[in-house]
């Protein structure tokens, strides 16, 4: 089913204020194509179809994908201290020297011009660097907290997709029951003039009905524009333009909570809730912070190999050639450094203690939001059946009070009424459902388990359109 543009909306309703009062025609075409539009030009997008889309295109998990190849690099900068070095040098000059020699005879100066080379290859290979170590390990704990942070921001994405999907959804269903109020109210116009005329009804409901379906425009107009925003909402994510999407199937089935006790949701989401364990190598992270700075204290010893070859390299060795090749150890030991290390330590022992506040803290807001999440998916499952009982009342009372404005025991006025609450029934399923959904999803994503497979147990309750 399209919709139809707000423009064209508009015209219709200028055209039909121009029909006057007695003439109704509020019939809007909603079904009728937008301009330039071929009836079913674009197929339905379905969920699946969406989250590809957005693994593609959406900007968010882009920029969290590249950050996280960035992020891969830390582990091979952390091991690069515990490697050996290499390294080599050559170079070459030319030399012009006045050599002045004293002698009883008088001074004498000699003149030379010559070409000097010398070249070096150096291996140092670290055998005690404690703050090599501490290097290496703060390497290896930021690589994984850019992996735990790459999994937030994928499980985010399902999240955030699936939100703006039943988002753009549930305005289109409102749309649609919008259209078919208004189409009901219009109806109940048009009978309420006809027992006017034939002297059965009153002007009083004449009056309340053009008041509801007045009413029922405006609400026309306004689900047309929530239809717009939803739509260009999810296609910034997805990279295309929305059209039509999966309903919600009529066949909405409950599904049974699994792990059922909080407790056991509790256990899960600090183990591997991403955030979490995000904080938790923040903490790791510090704590080598600590062991890099006090190292500044320790000696460190090294194996140093070289090899050099030198020709002329000094007015000393001239015309002299040489070639070297040394092996041994090198100990540094660092005596006083103005109380560099001593400061940078305490600071360093500051931010671990605050690294340990925030996981406290994270872990805290966590268990907060999986309560929340885990009671509104339980009581998203009571509303669900309340809502539906509802409606099902409401589509009785639509019925009956149908019947009683036949038999002369009602008013047209209660049936507009019967009808109000009928859709208002209708929207509260709708929205029972889809808050039933994201719950299912948001709980497990404050557990951090959230995946592909939620993703696909979702997908089923969307149909596509035949």
């Amino acid at each position: 089913m399209t919709t139809l543009p707000l423009t064209r909306l508009l015209a219709s309703l200028v055209c039909a204020a121009a029909l006057g009062q007695g003439q109704l025609a509020f019939a809007v075409d909603m079904t009728a194509p937008a301009s330039g539009q071929a009836p079913d030009a674009a197929p339905a997008l379905g969920l699946l179809q969406a989250y590809d889309a957005a693994l593609a295109n959406d900007p968010a998990y882009r920029a969290a994908r590249h950050e996280n190849e960035a992020g891969q690099e830390y582990k091979v900068l952390g091991k690069s201290h515990l490697l050996p070095v290499l390294s080599a040098n050559y170079s070459t000059h030319k030399n012009r020297a006045d050599i002045t020699t004293a002698s009883v005879q008088g001074d004498r100066t000699e003149q030379r011009n010559y070409t000097s080379l010398a070249a070096a290859v150096q291996l140092r290979q670290p055998l005690f660097y404690p703050e090599g170590i501490a290097r290496y390990r703060q390497g290896m704990a930021q690589t994984l907290v850019s992996d735990a942070q790459f999994s937030a921001r994928s499980q985010d994405l399902i999240v955030r997709l699936v939100t703006l999907y039943a988002g753009a959804q549930y305005a289109r269903d409102q749309l649609e029951q919008a259209t078919a109020q208004r189409q009901a109210y219009a109806e109940q116009r048009q009978s309420a003039e006809r027992m006017l005329q034939n002297g059965e009804g009153t002007r009083t409901e004449v009056l309340e009905a053009q008041a509801k379906l007045d009413l029922a425009l405006a609400q026309l107009i306004e689900a047309s524009d929530n239809l717009v925003n939803a739509n260009d909402a999810l296609a910034a994510v997805v990279g295309r333009k929305v059209t039509a999407l999966d309903p919600l199937s009529n066949d909405f089935q409950v599904r049974s909570m699994q792990p059922a006790s909080f407790e056991e949701w509790k256990e899960v989401a600090l183990a591997n809730n991403p955030e979490i364990l995000a904080q938790r190598l923040a903490v790791e992270i510090a704590r080598e912070e600590i062991n890099k700075i006090q190292a500044g204290h320790a000696p460190r010893l090294d194996l140093v190999a070289s090899a050099g070859k030198n020709n002329s390299d000094t007015i000393n060795t001239f015309s002299q050639k040489t070639n070297i090749a040394s092996i041994g150890l090198q100990l540094t030991i660092p005596l006083y450094a103005g109380g560099s290390v001593s400061a940078a330590a305490r600071q360093a022992v500051s931010n671990h203690e605050k690294a340990q506040a925030d996981l406290d803290t994270r872990t805290s807001q966590v268990l907060v939001e999986l309560r929340k999440q885990y009671h509104l998916t339980q009581s998203s499952v009571s509303r669900i059946s309340a809502t539906a009982a509802a409606l099902r009342s409401a589509q009785l009372l639509v019925e009956a009070t149908q019947k009683s404005v036949r038999g002369g025991q009602r008013t047209n006025l209660d049936v507009l009424n019967a009808q109000q609450q009928l859709y208002e029934a209708r929207r509260d399923l709708s929205l029972a459902r889809f808050n039933y959904l994201l719950g299912f999803l948001r709980l497990r994503y404050s557990a951090g388990t959230l995946g592909m497979a939620d993703l696909k147990d979702i997908a089923v309750y969307f149909v596509a359109s035949r």
